[in-house]
């Protein structure tokens, strides 16, 4: 057997609409353990909002916020996989799929920079980065939509030769501008050397790393424990209410590359957007999260 176009279609639309009904389980966790640590009783008071809305979203069959965000995806192709048919072509038809049958509909929230009008489809769309997992014999799909909150404050500057000061004092000043702004409790990622366009990437996929999850590499295990503690000490708190929980947590990842360090930050939301599926040889789908 393969994988179909007709199987990555219908993984596209799914994994879209799943996004946004669901937190995933691990963020709803960590929003649980947040109301142990959290002293500001406004603050818990809307992460309990937040946890009741998580649930009623998922048993009553609704969306969490009117932002659908823009479609983007992360695909990791096996090597042993086998795929037949156009898969780039069915990520496409999969999105149009999802705006033609969504219930309630989604609004237009694919816009050309040029001439700032917004449609359904639109250069590149949906947004898809590509990579490649030695020996699986499975396409793992990763659906984060990005909306407006996160999205306009994700940040990169290059510097030479930064020390670990300079680069967490530049996560903070990007935490601090983008404020409330991204709707807290917020995941912050947190891309390190490379190029320009890999720091962006690994920042990126770093939101995607649940929480909970211990990081490989013990001098940035070190950096996302100070940031966490520095970042839920600004005050913003929940949706900006104020209180101890403005991130639930900071994820970091770094590639090697030459003198000069282009450092990227972006955050994901207290909805955490992010579902995940593997489409088998064998024809099985699995969804992940």
């Amino acid at each position: 057997m393969a994988i179909t176009y007709d199987a990555v279609r219908t993984a596209t639309a799914d994994l879209y609409a799943w996004s946004l009904r669901t937190v995933p389980d691990d963020a709803v966790a960590a929003l649980r353990a947040s109301l142990d640590t959290e002293t500001v009783e406004s603050a818990r008071k809307v992460l309990r909002f937040m946890l009741t809305a998580s649930e009623r979203a998922r048993t009553d069959d609704k969306y969490l916020c009117t932002d659908a965000g823009v479609p983007s995806y992360d695909v990791r192709i096996g090597t042993a996989a086998r795929i037949d048919g156009d898969i780039k072509q069915a990520i496409v038809d999969g999105f149009a799929q999802l705006c033609a049958t969504a219930e309630p509909p989604i609004l237009k929230f694919v816009t050309n920079p040029l001439t700032n009008q917004r449609s359904f489809a639109g250069k590149d769309m949906p947004l898809v980065t590509w990579d490649v997992v030695s020996g699986a014999d499975y396409v793992e799909m990763i659906c984060s939509p990005k909306a407006l909150g996160t999205g306009r404050w994700a940040s990169i500057e290059t510097f030479v030769s930064p020390s670990l000061e300079t680069i967490e004092r530049h996560v903070m000043d990007c935490v601090l501008k983008a404020g409330s702004q991204p709707c807290p409790p917020v995941v912050v990622g947190i891309g390190i050397g490379g190029t320009f366009d890999i720091a962006a990437k690994l920042a990126s996929k770093a939101t995607l790393r649940p929480f909970g999850t211990p990081n490989p590499e013990p001098i940035l295990a070190e950096m996302e424990r100070r940031l966490l503690v520095a970042i839920n000490s600004t005050g913003f708190g929940p949706m900006g209410t104020g209180g101890d929980t403005t991130a639930l947590g900071v994820h970091i990842d770094y590639a090697s590359g030459h003198g000069y360090t282009p450092v990227a930050v972006c955050f994901n939301c207290w909805i955490n957007r992010r579902t995940r599926a593997r489409l088998y040889n064998s024809g099985v789908i699995e969804r992940c999260e």
